[in-house]
């Protein structure tokens, strides 16, 4: 009887040691979805208001109020809305953790956010651009070159590389956007047509935010411009791209109408889970 009785104790000791674990600060915060929160963080600044990304606003909102926590954002601003004010605070977060460069670019890495959550929350759907690699004789991350492979499989089009990423400095027309990582330019010339918008439909399947430009748009020659989404070493003026491109625009600074082929708009994770 007295060994049951320990037992017993033992039993309850514990179920109550786990119940106030179980309501800590780490278990009532939940989970942050990676993927959702990077994607609000590229569509969120540019958007004409507060509006949420759907499916991001709870994770962002976990984020933000860490950052209120750690005194990089107002609590005013904890509101799902992963605006200017968030990316900058963000920023200012990696900045603390030693980062610098395209490591404190305001778009949450992975380690950044896992050091954040530091018992707040857990995080989901890790994403990350890879390790940096060459392809056809240019910089890139492989997970933007693995995006590139599998558009030119689609489109049955494989054309030149004329500027990868990770190239500060090497086009001033290209306004910054290829000074980070996931932002490519292919040669248009050689491609007929029917090739380019084909391979534009391709690039923008498995996740890019993808255009053909054109010389009358302005001082370059026919190319097709395309940035990774979701890469989270984009260039902030990528970063803005890839926002406008959600909202239906060319990415440039006219701001006008999208002119690309029509497709479902996607991240290359949710891609390659249809696969």
């Amino acid at each position: 009887m007295e060994h049951i009785a320990r037992r017993t104790v033992l039993s309850t000791t514990l179920v109550g040691a786990l119940g106030t674990l179980a309501v800590g600060p780490a278990a009532a915060a939940g989970t942050v979805d990676m993927e959702a929160l990077v994607l609000a963080a590229q569509l969120d600044p540019v958007k004409t208001g507060t509006g949420l990304t759907p499916g991001a606003a709870t994770s962002v909102r976990l984020v933000e109020q860490a950052l209120v926590a750690k005194g990089m954002l107002a609590a005013s601003y904890a509101d799902g809305h992963f605006g200017t004010a968030t990316r900058t605070a963000y920023a200012r977060w990696q900045r603390s953790l030693g980062h610098s460069g395209l490591g404190a670019n305001g778009l949450p890495g992975r380690s950044s956010l896992v050091a954040l959550g530091s018992g707040r929350f857990t995080v989901t759907r890790h994403i990350s651009p890879g390790a940096r690699t060459r392809y056809d004789g240019h910089p890139f991350a492989t997970r933007t070159v693995a995006m590139l492979v599998e558009a030119s499989r689609l489109s049955g089009v494989e054309p030149r590389v004329e500027q990868g990423s990770y190239s500060p400095g090497t086009d001033p027309t290209s306004a910054g956007t290829h000074d980070g990582g996931g932002a490519v330019d292919l040669d248009a010339e050689a491609l007929t047509a029917t090739q380019r918008t084909r391979h534009v439909r391709s690039l923008r399947r498995v996740g890019f935010a993808a255009w053909l430009r054109t010389p009358s748009q302005g001082d370059w020659p026919l190319h097709i411009h395309a940035v990774a989404i979701n890469d989270t070493d984009l260039s902030t003026p990528a970063q803005t791209q890839v926002g406008r491109y959600y909202l239906g625009r060319n990415g440039l600074a006219s701001n006008a109408p999208d002119d690309g082929p029509a497709v479902t708009k996607v991240t290359w994770e949710q891609y390659r889970r249809t696969r």
